[in-house]
């Protein structure tokens, strides 16, 4: 017998409950609308009221997904340095699920939904969706320490960028060999990577 929806909840807690249990089902899962509705036990005009296009549905349950994985809070934490919680932040990034996954499992099955063929466009609006949640945290926590004056004003879109892509590229380094200490070479790459962006912020207050 299929999961079904705890006792309880409304109809839009229903539709994310039945959203997130179905993203690791391939790619795209979650864009059935009748799939989604069905695991809810709601009416399909019921989920088209609450989450009027596939879009929002999945940018929903991501929001979900991802504030168990990644809470938002932890930058607000002023008992540790600027420098030490964004670094925080992107080690989060870098094994949001700590321990529990096995990152070359995680990676192989990246790689067979997005990159091993051409993805179906399922797919690909997937992984669009993941990373703009992504991406929506890293600027939050960004955001928060500009705040702060630790980070420049301004758009933060290239910041992200740089960071997501070095948090990218250790998370493939991760299932590579490697002759070095992994843990301490990740680590020292986020530094690198923090004190990059938070430098801007001496830099512009030296001039």
């Amino acid at each position: 017998m299929g999961q079904r929806p705890p006792e309880g909840l409304g109809s839009r807690d229903r539709i994310l409950w039945a959203a997130t249990t179905m993203l690791g089902e391939g790619p795209g899962a979650i864009l059935s609308v009748r799939a989604v509705a069905a695991r809810a036990e709601v009416s399909t005009g019921s989920l088209r009221h609450h989450f009027p296009t596939q879009r929002e549905l999945m940018d929903a349950a991501l929001g979900v997904v991802y504030d168990v994985l990644l809470p938002e809070d932890s930058i607000h934490d002023r008992s540790l340095s600027a420098h030490e919680r964004l670094v925080a932040c992107l080690q989060r990034l870098l094994a949001p699920a700590g321990d529990k996954v096995d990152s070359r499992d995680a990676w192989r099955r990246a790689f067979e939904s997005y990159v091993a063929g051409e993805p179906t466009q399922a797919a690909r609006d997937e992984f669009l969706a993941i990373d703009r949640e992504i991406r929506r945290r890293l600027d939050y926590c960004l955001r928060v320490l500009q705040g702060e004056g630790a980070v420049p004003a301004g758009d933060n879109s290239a910041r992200v960028a740089l960071l997501l892509n070095v948090v990218n590229g250790l998370s493939i380094a991760q299932v590579m060999p490697t002759e070095v200490p992994r843990a301490q070479a990740e680590l020292d790459t986020l530094r690198l990577a923090a004190d990059y962006v938070l430098g801007e912020a001496k830099g512009a207050g030296g001039k």
